[in-house]
């Protein structure tokens, strides 16, 4: 491993107490700041959302109530989670990569997959969908913990510690790619990568990769017309604005139109069927507009603790695989979260990824939900682990 472990200091004769008081239980640096993400997640979404659900659905309140929803059973999995032995994901991690493989191939081949703007990303169940890459990104990051755990003295060896992980990662990633949902993909690569490095994959075959990759990456990109164009509208989107830059400039008048103190709760302008996708992938626009720098920045501030407490977790677990799962759950929220502000604040190319605890979307509130509760129970088994 290249992480290096913290040397476990000897406890006071306070710290069995501690460690089994209600409030080592959860992690309160972890479960307050998602928690309070949650409810202003609740709050935008209405927020950003009400006008247009009046207009299409009737209701101002529908995307509210489901959002309410599944913030409630997000809770529910959360606990659920933080008591799961998290050491048991190991038996769980070919069958997790089985019916991930499965659900991306429903997608194609079912009636049961569903295009949005042009793309089949969501399997609809009744009135709710599910979106199978989301799940594809929590199985991925099991199985690399499980295997790189498991062969831990031999992943210098090209065929043991980085063919068959690189391997793993390509199938999904054709098959993510077909939906199309690019994203993703880059989310799944840097994850897999990361993961990579810390578990001692060797650096040599990690530096062939990432070479070879982003000529790849390029080739990708400019293979479709709708992408180059996302490409060319974003280093100018004032000289495309009434199409490819459209979202970056609304996002900036967005976010200009807030200044320090924003306009208020359900006083943004932007929302109201200028801004597309308000209440999903642009949501941090409308908080920059009615929250201000000071919402923005205690957004920020919130994030920062939650990932700084995963990677705390992760240096302090008791073994590999802990520390290798809890890695790959922090980096692919830290990648989300990098991705979407970064498309909301121009720095990136437009890019439909939601944020996580924020935007509006079932199958990554869950998940992201699931996360705490994992580096929850990872966490008390290091402090268990003192005693």
């Amino acid at each position: 491993m290249r992480v290096e472990r913290k040397k476990r200091q000897v406890l006071n004769k306070n710290s069995h107490s501690e460690a089994n008081s209600p409030q080592s239980a959860y992690d309160a640096k972890l479960l307050f700041p998602a928690l309070f993400l949650v409810g202003i997640g609740i709050v935008m979404v209405y927020s950003a959302s009400s006008a247009l659900a009046l207009k299409k659905l009737g209701t101002d309140y529908f995307f509210l109530k489901r959002q309410a929803f599944f913030s409630v059973l997000g809770i529910v999995l959360l606990v659920i989670c933080r008591y799961f032995p998290y050491k048991l994901f190991q038996s769980l991690a070919y069958l997790f990569l089985i019916i991930a493989f499965f659900l991306l191939i429903t997608i194609q081949v079912s009636g049961l997959g569903y295009r949005v703007g042009g793309a089949a990303r969501w399997l609809r169940f009744g009135n709710f969908s599910f979106q199978p890459s989301e799940f594809t990104r929590l199985a991925l990051i099991i199985y690399l913990a499980y295997s790189m755990s498991k062969k831990q003295d031999k992943l210098e060896d090209f065929y043991i510690g980085f063919l068959p992980h690189v391997l793993v990662l390509g199938i999904f990633a054709i098959l993510i790619l077909i939906q199309p949902d690019f994203g993703s993909v880059v989310i799944l690569g840097s994850v897999t990568w990361i993961m990579m490095f810390v578990g001692g994959v060797s650096i040599k075959h990690l530096l062939v990769s990432l070479f070879v990759s982003l000529p790849v990456c390029y080739l990708f990109l400019i293979s479709a017309e709708y992408r180059m164009q996302r490409l060319i509208s974003f280093w100018d989107p004032w000289q495309y604005a009434a199409d490819g830059g459209y979202q970056i400039i609304h996002s900036l008048m967005a976010f200009g139109t807030g200044g320090v103190w924003g306009a208020g709760i359900g006083n943004g302008y932007q929302k109201l069927f200028y801004l597309p996708e308000p209440h999903t992938d642009f949501i941090f626009s409308v908080i920059g507009e009615e929250l201000g720098l000071l919402g923005v920045l205690i957004i920020l501030g919130l994030y920062a603790l939650i990932l700084w407490r995963g990677i705390k977790i992760a240096m302090d677990a008791k073994d590999t695989f802990g520390t290798l799962l809890a890695t790959g759950l922090t980096t692919a929220m830290g990648f989300q979260i990098c991705i979407n502000m970064g498309v909301a604040l121009a720095l990136l190319p437009t890019k439909g990824l939601t944020l996580p605890f924020l935007s509006y979307g079932g199958t990554s509130l869950l998940l992201n939900m699931a996360s705490i509760g994992i580096l929850m129970n990872i966490n008390s088994v290091n402090n268990n682990s003192l005693n």
